[in-house]
């Protein structure tokens, strides 16, 4: 049987790239300079010799934009490069462009932490227990996306302290069931820079420095951050697409993540 996408509804899983102060650290923000269809002339003209502006259709030419980005800017997918220069056991880490696409379109999951503080780091128990009240066994290739608090705030002032962050047990334990791709709504899938600065200078423990991220030297996969609209979202019985846009060997690629919901 055809896969019919009208038998679904679709919520789109993806923040908007913007030029806004409060999506990223400053070193990361994204740049985006826009040209309008009277400032893309020059470049249009250009390329036609003997073309008049004024023969063209409403006086205008072309709309264009520059982007000044990483791959990590908006909703993306990190691949295993990201997290180190190996994984599963020694074997060179891939880029994003050497992801199994079909990791990247399977049913979903979604574990709602939002009742948790910001800063808390997730554990496999936390897991387990999230599992067991919406009733659901994970199976092998399950998307699984955590909600937290960041995901209502993003775009806003204190986006970058907001949420939990899942650690490296708790990451673990997805993997290790057989979960390929998971995702958060906030900035990262380790908690925020702020907890975590905090606890390693009282600790001096170098171990919980993205420890969410390097449980990727162990077992790879991929990881989306910057969702939205997860709240949206039932606890599963959805499917998600988030194929990653194709950058060579890149840590990183834009996904437009959409999740789809049966009529």
């Amino acid at each position: 049987m055809i896969f019919n996408p009208r038998n679904f509804d679709i919520i789109d899983l993806s923040v908007t790239l913007d030029n806004n102060p409060y999506t990223d650290p400053p070193p990361l923000l994204p740049k985006i300079e826009y040209t309008d269809h009277q400032e893309g002339w020059p470049e249009m003209g250009a390329m036609f010799p003997g073309l008049q502006k004024d023969q063209l259709p409403g006086d205008e030419a072309w709309a264009a934009e520059r982007l000044d980005i990483t791959t990590h800017s908006g909703t993306h997918m990190d691949a295993p490069w990201h997290y180190a220069s190996t994984t599963d056991g020694g074997k060179p880490a891939y880029g994003i462009d050497e992801l199994p696409l079909e990791w990247c379109f399977q049913p979903g999951v979604k574990l709602d932490f939002r009742n948790f503080p910001d800063g808390y780091v997730i554990t496999a128990e936390d897991v387990e227990k999230e599992l067991a009240r919406i009733n659901h066994t994970l199976e092998p290739l399950d998307i699984v996306v955590v909600n937290t608090r960041a995901g209502a705030l993003f775009g806003q002032p204190g986006y970058l302290e907001a949420g939990v962050g899942i650690g490296r047990e708790a990451t673990l334990y997805l993997l290790e069931k057989g979960v390929k791709v998971v995702g958060t709504d906030a900035w990262s899938w380790d908690a925020p820079f702020k907890y975590t600065r905090e606890r390693f200078a009282e600790s001096g423990d170098p171990s919980i420095i993205w420890e969410g991220h390097k449980a990727g030297r162990d077992i790879g996969y991929g990881q989306m951050e910057k969702l939205s609209n997860l709240e949206a979202l039932p606890a599963n019985g959805f499917l998600i697409s988030c194929f990653p846009y194709k950058i060579k060997r890149a840590s990183a690629g834009f996904v437009r993540a959409v999740a789809l919901l049966p009529k």
